[in-house]
């Protein structure tokens, strides 16, 4: 006798399946994230050939590098509001073009102010882009498949670098640091073109909010969670070892440490190409973890947390030895470990966020920690200015940020329990449902 599914065991065996076509679209996902951290990364590439050309100051340089980050947090937050009404897909799309033609002024002879202007307009359109990219895939894959996607995402952003910054660092020391930008261009617009005609809207989100349509949780319980409070102190610790890679990592290499451009375009690529063996490695983890039957709370809390304690230990070191090799090292490792807590932060939320609130949720959790990156740069160009040599202020910057890694990592490791939260939420609202 054939045992009929009530309506709720066929949406719940619909939402836990993967759909035909997840993989082609995470792999165009990670592709956008490559093409985005690639955009990041030129200035602080460029960095020495930018302050030598223009004749910037350490402290101008340094808000050069911040001004990237100034309406980022703003078009995050916007944007997530508008990616809970508008599909993904058309809003990633727009995203690419505005990056694409922010880079092109820089193709021709430009000041600061120019240079400055067009930073800011690229951080508008790159702002939103990591929010709306794992709201977009997490419409193709149900909660406990998550991880590893997100990992991908992050994985995009790792291999971005480094793919982008031999090929660009080529093209800065044989031609100019002007090209390199026209090169950014160009592959942004490839991209555009490619989602155009193969990007898709995941299947999940139309099954699930049609059966709950109308409920919602109050963002006032949601910001104030103590999940998503630990998943924005943690991540911005994070972020200001992230902006300061993205920013002054290669000029330390080239004035701090005597390495010639050539030489600190390659070496450049080692705290992405370890990261990302960090960030597969953690994606893995927690499935794995997860699949064992522990709780969100170790598999994706602490597995995230704990690392970026461990860095911030590591990144102490840098100012207490006198190898230049060692000092690469020790950054090299200490970056690289704090891209952990990214793999786990999205799918923490997204297990007690409804899905018609999870863009905008992840956008506003996105905005806030990134509001690292409009501080470390200046925070490490002035430090810079104002010290009694420019590796004295080096080491100085670096010792700030093991502080912020340690002190962000201990206060995830006190607060992310994803597991009580949506266990607590789905109480209050007696919508178990609800939650994607």
């Amino acid at each position: 006798m054939t045992v009929q599914q009530t309506p709720q065991e066929t949406l719940k065996a619909t939402v836990n399946a993967t759909p035909k076509g997840a993989w082609k679209i995470t792999f165009l996902l990670f592709l956008f994230m490559l093409v985005n951290f690639a955009d990041k990364i030129v200035v602080g590439l460029a960095g020495v050939p930018i302050m030598t050309d223009l004749k910037l100051d350490p402290e101008q340089f340094g808000l050069l590098g911040s001004s990237f980050f100034l309406l980022y947090s703003i078009s995050a937050v916007v944007i997530g509001f508008v990616v809970n009404r508008v599909a993904a897909r058309w809003v990633l799309l727009v995203l690419a073009v505005i990056w694409s033609l922010a880079q092109f002024p820089m193709i021709g002879g430009v000041g600061l102010t120019t240079l400055i202007i067009c930073r800011i307009i690229l951080g508008a359109g790159e702002g939103p882009a990591a929010a709306v990219a794992g709201h977009a895939v997490y419409k193709w894959f149900p909660d406990e498949k998550r991880t590893m996607p997100t990992a991908i995402l992050s994985q995009g952003a790792a291999l971005g670098v480094v793919i982008a910054v031999p090929a660009l660092n080529w093209v800065i020391v044989n031609y100019s640091w002007h090209y390199a930008f026209g090169v950014l261009g160009l592959v942004g617009l490839l991209w555009a073109a490619a989602w155009l005609m193969l990007g898709q809207e995941g299947p999940l989100v139309e099954a699930r909010t049609s059966a709950v349509a109308g409920v919602r949780v109050p963002y006032s319980r949601l910001l104030t969670s103590r999940t998503f409070i630990g998943c924005c102190a943690a991540s911005f610790g994070a972020y200001w070892a992230l902006s300061l890679g993205l920013t002054w990592f290669t000029p330390f290499i080239v004035k701090g440490l005597g390495f010639s451009q050539k030489d600190a375009g390659l070496i450049s690529i080692l705290p992405w190409m370890f990261g990302a063996t960090v960030v597969l490695i953690t994606g893995w983890a927690s499935q794995a973890l997860m699949a064992r039957g522990l709780s969100t709370r170790v598999a994706r809390g602490v597995l995230g947390a704990t690392p970026l304690i461990v860095g911030g230990a590591i990144m102490a070191m840098v100012s207490h030895v006198e190898s230049a090799g060692l000092r690469v090292a020790l950054l090299v490792i200490s970056g690289g470990l704090s891209g952990s807590i990214y793999v786990v932060c999205g799918p923490m939320l997204s297990e007690f966020t409804p899905v018609s609130q999870r863009g905008a949720i992840l956008a506003i959790y996105g905005a806030i920690y990134t509001f690292a990156g409009i501080v470390a740069p200046a925070v490490m160009g002035s430090v810079i200015q104002h010290s009694a040599t420019m590796l004295d202020g080096y080491l100085a910057g670096y010792t700030i940020n093991a502080v912020v890694m340690a002190v962000s990592g201990l206060l995830g490791l006190l607060l992310l329990w994803p597991n009580t939260e949506r266990a607590r939420l789905m109480r209050q609202k007696d919508t178990a449902e609800v939650f994607a």
